[in-house]
């Protein structure tokens, strides 16, 4: 079989952890620049006298390009709920980026950014910072076989296997051996990069990818696969979550919470339209991203079907009986604590308290108990 060209390479979201958290290190948590990544702009009038508030502007750093993963944040832009919460103006940042660095200097207000990596910021320096509410539900991360090679269907089934694992993920991937009693010389890791290429050659007989880009690279190519999700494997923690400082969280909450709405709004909308719509949404701001010269104009024209694929495989992280049940974004206390103990397998010690503050998420679905209702009828 023909391997596909995987140029521009794939992405694995926590490349970036390790990277940022040494940088906010070294820089002692210093004002930095916030780069030369054009931002996207949801630009209204200034709020009327009908309008609840008016927020001004603020800037939230996207964790990666702006793909499938924020067709919320585009439907809130292009239906107005930004507007209609007070905001003159919400920039979007695109990635590759955690976030926790220019949350830190203050170049942003809100980071889309994920458990492990905020936890290693609190754990390894007390980085003054909370996660407020969460997109996924569910650890997206998998180890991702081929289903007529290794076909790694259990986590006992790493033992005496070839690995590939990113050097920015090893942390992570001791956790699942950590979770599952597997000591580390049972398996065998093969340093790599994030093209799956390797796994397709055969070179290695698992791949550290993510459930929503290289196992849908690979099953595209034409591959059958099999996924060993971290989630249902004893790592689950909350990713895509909504990140701020201490210090803005305790003088913003009423424009945090107007944020919350418009976001929640954004997201419904991506359960309730046509997949179609959706997928045409985020072509449009992503090619206008590229069109502006950001990070998208590296990886080359948006695939649609990849594209779908990739939403369905968001909304199985988005959708689980606790956002059923309570709403979107909210994190469960059961949640909460698997999330850290993930984090602790992984080597990095925070407690619930330092690293979840969700009193504000909650406050909405008390006010607002209509919003809970984003799937179809």
């Amino acid at each position: 079989m023909a391997l596909p060209d995987l140029t521009p390479p794939s992405r694995t979201r926590l490349t970036r952890v390790l990277s940022v958290v040494a940088a906010a290190t070294a820089a002692s948590f210093a004002l930095v620049g916030c780069g030369g990544t054009p931002a996207e702009t949801s630009s209204a009038p200034a709020a009327s006298s009908a309008s609840p508030a008016s927020y001004g502007e603020i800037s939230v750093q996207y964790s990666w390009i702006k793909n499938e993963e924020f067709a919320g944040e585009f439907y809130a832009y292009d239906k107005g709920y930004y507007d209609e919460a007070g905001f003159t103006a919400v920039n979007g940042v695109s990635g590759p980026d955690t976030g926790v660095a220019k949350l830190l200097s203050g170049t942003v207000q809100v980071a889309l950014s994920d458990a492990a990596s905020v936890g290693a910021a609190i754990a390894e320096q007390d980085a003054p910072l909370k996660i407020i509410g969460a997109t996924f539900q569910k650890n997206p991360f998998t180890i991702l076989s081929l289903k007529d090679g290794a076909n790694i269907t259990t986590p006992q089934d790493l033992v005496g296997k070839k690995i590939g694992v990113q050097d920015s993920n090893a942390s992570v991937f001791k956790a699942i051996l950590a979770a599952n009693g597997i000591s580390e010389d049972q398996v065998t890791v093969v340093p790599v990069d994030f093209d799956p290429t390797p796994l397709m050659k055969g070179e290695v007989d698992g791949f550290m990818a993510y459930l929503t880009n290289e196992a849908l690279t690979v099953k595209l190519a034409g591959y059958d696969i099999t996924n060993l999700p971290y989630a249902e494997n004893g790592v689950p923690y909350v990713a895509e979550t909504f990140s701020v400082t201490d210090e803005y969280l305790a003088g913003n909450r009423d424009l945090l919470k107007a944020f919350l709405i418009a976001e929640i709004k954004g997201w419904t909308d991506t359960f309730k339209n046509p997949v179609d719509d959706t997928v045409t949404l985020i072509k449009k701001h992503y090619d206008e991203a590229a069109s502006a010269g950001g990070t998208e104009s590296g990886f080359g024209t948006l695939d649609p079907e990849k594209t779908k694929l990739g939403l369905e495989a968001e909304q199985a992280l988005i959708s689980t009986d606790e956002t059923k049940a309570n709403g979107l974004f909210t994190i469960s206390d059961e949640l909460k604590q698997q999330t850290t103990a993930s984090l602790a397998a992984a080597g990095w010690d925070v407690s619930v308290e330092d690293l979840f503050d969700t009193t504000i998420i909650d406050e909405i679905y008390a006010e607002n108990p209509d919003l809970k209702n984003y799937l179809p009828a």
